[in-house]
């Protein structure tokens, strides 16, 4: 028969683990998809806080009432949905770039649901997030995120979260201007084809003012942007890569600001 006792220090110490973890699964990339059932993600936090709790330096925790604990859980709380904003403001660079792509092509109209966010995304967004996702979970992208969780304990202990504005906002306003870089990048080429087709045209507009270069403008840029993207393809392995390694700088960052 198995026999297992603990007291309510442990109890509330496992809880405040638990709360961290749930937070950064719910809002971390891969993890937090819509289509992964709700039953899978509280069990995977579950099963995190059992790991993280044999490891993590327990720290008495000093309290006077229940306003004092509730003050920690919500530090808890912010600490974990810091990390994982973090990472997936990162992977929402993709959905940016196939934005920009498909006003460019004409099919900023055609939008979708994506099953994943159950936002409405264009048809170039899907597929960048998509690919990118894909390429991000073969280079070890969730594993880096479960490692990351398990050394901010290390750095940042249970109730040692020091949220510092300034730094929070110094740190979001750097991504943000890196986030337009790199959504610019991901849809240079089509952005550049779409700039030498629309010279192109102007020019036989003027040459031949009697074709209706608005009709053949449509096709043509549907036709040239697909093609630009089927032959760029090849390109989002380094995108990917870049994506990466900006999701580590900006998790780095955030956790810096609670030091």
């Amino acid at each position: 028969m198995l026999e297992y006792t603990f007291s309510y220090a442990d109890l509330e110490y496992f809880l405040l683990i638990m709360i961290r973890v749930t937070c950064f699964v719910y809002t971390a990339p891969f993890f937090s998809m819509s289509n992964t059932p709700r039953r899978v993600r509280v069990g995977l936090s579950i099963f995190i806080t059992l790991l993280l709790y044999q490891v993590v330096p327990h720290t008495e925790l000093e309290y006077g009432s229940l306003l004092g604990y509730l003050i920690i859980v919500m530090k808890e709380a912010v600490t974990g949905f810091l990390i994982g904003y973090a990472a997936n403001l990162c992977s929402t660079v993709v959905s940016f770039a196939g934005n920009i792509a498909d006003m460019e092509m004409g099919l900023s109209m055609a939008n979708l649901m994506d099953p994943t966010t159950k936002e409405s995304s264009t048809i170039s967004g899907v597929y960048y997030n998509y690919m990118v996702l894909l390429m991000l979970m073969i280079s070890g992208m969730h594993q880096y995120l479960l490692k990351a969780l398990a050394e901010t304990y290390t750095l940042i202990p249970v109730n040692g979260a020091v949220f510092k504005s300034d730094k929070l906002m110094a740190a979001m306003t750097e991504f943000m201007a890196n986030y337009i870089i790199i959504g610019f990048r991901i849809c240079l080429p089509i952005f550049a084809a779409m700039i030498i087709l629309n010279a192109v045209l102007g020019i036989l507009a003027k040459v031949s003012p009697q074709l209706n270069m608005f009709a053949v403008g449509i096709q043509m840029k549907l036709l040239v942007g697909l093609s630009v993207l089927f032959l760029s393809t090849a390109m989002l392995p380094g995108a990917g890569n870049f994506i990466y390694t900006q999701m580590k700088r900006a998790v780095v960052s955030f956790v810096e600001t609670m030091l």
